[in-house]
C-alpha cells in the first residue's frame, strides 16, 4: 500500500451514523447509537452501542515536595457499595465535571469545595478517557503544591448535593503502600499517584511545564472551553 493510499485511509470518514435514540436524560445523557463502521479490510460493518454522557472533568494532585505528602479525599460512591465495595467508601485525589468551566477552573473550584486549599499554580500532565467502552468522559490531569497556609477553608464538599467528604493528607509513601494494599482503588487517584512516585515529588515540583510559562501546562480538548 502506497503512502497515498495509507493517508486515503485514515482520513475517510470510518463512521457513518444511522440512528441515534436517547435511552435515558434523567440525570446526565444516555444514548443507543446505530453506526456503519469501516473495517481495516474496507467492509462496511453496521454496530450498535450505548454512549453515557456525563461530560468532560478534571483531577487534581495537591502534594507538598518538602514534606513528601499528599492530600486526598474520603467519599461514599454508591456504585462502587452496588460492585463489592463493603461500605461504599473510596479514597480519591480531588476531582469534578468542568460544569462549562476551563480544566484549571475546574481543579481550583473543586479543590477549594473537597479540600479547603487554594490552589496556586496547577500544572497540566496529561488527559486519558477512563472508561471508553461506553462514558464519553475525558479526564484532565493536575497536580500543585500546597502549603499549611494554603488551606482557607474546612473543605467537605457541599451537604446539599450529598457530598461528606473527608480530607486526608498522608505522606506519598504511605498513599503508595495504600494503593499496592489494595485501599486505594480509584483510577484517576492510582494514575496520579503512580505517576507522582515515577517522577518524584521534588521533580514533579521543579517541572512547571512549557507551554504558558506560569506553571501551567496549557492544552485542552477540542470540545473543552479555553479559558479568557
Amino acid at each position: 500500500m502506497t503512502l497515498t493510499e495509507q493517508t486515503a485511509n485514515t482520513t475517510a470518514p470510518r463512521i457513518k451514523i444511522v440512528d441515534t435514540q436517547i435511552l435515558s436524560d434523567n440525570w446526565y445523557v444516555l444514548k443507543k447509537t446505530t453506526f456503519d463502521f469501516l473495517r481495516r479490510d474496507g467492509s462496511w460493518q453496521r454496530q450498535s452501542r450505548e454512549t453515557y454522557d456525563r461530560g468532560n472533568g478534571a483531577a487534581l494532585l495537591l502534594f507538598n515536595a518538602r514534606r513528601s505528602t499528599v492530600v486526598l479525599t474520603r467519599q461514599f460512591r454508591f456504585p462502587t457499595w452496588v460492585n463489592g465495595n463493603a461500605d461504599g467508601m473510596l479514597i480519591e485525589a480531588c476531582a469534578g465535571l468542568l460544569d462549562g468551566d476551563d480544566p484549571q477552573t475546574c481543579v481550583r473550584r473543586e479543590a477549594e469545595e473537597e479540600t479547603g486549599y487554594r490552589v496556586r499554580a496547577p500544572r497540566k500532565l496529561f488527559e486519558a478517557y477512563m472508561s471508553p467502552g461506553s462514558v464519553t468522559e475525558k479526564l484532565h490531569f493536575f497536580a500543585a503544591e500546597y502549603e499549611a497556609s494554603d488551606q482557607i477553608g474546612a473543605g467537605g464538599g457541599h451537604a446539599h448535593e450529598g457530598e461528606d467528604i473527608e480530607v486526608l493528607e498522608l505522606p506519598l509513601a504511605t498513599a503508595l503502600d495504600m494503593l499496592h494494599a489494595g485501599e486505594i482503588q480509584d483510577a484517576k487517584t492510582i494514575m496520579l499517584l503512580q505517576h507522582a512516585a515515577l517522577l518524584g515529588l521534588e521533580k514533579l515540583a521543579r517541572n512547571p511545564g512549557s507551554e504558558s510559562g506560569t506553571g501551567e501546562r496549557r492544552y485542552y480538548g477540542k470540545h473543552d472551553p479555553k479559558p479568557a
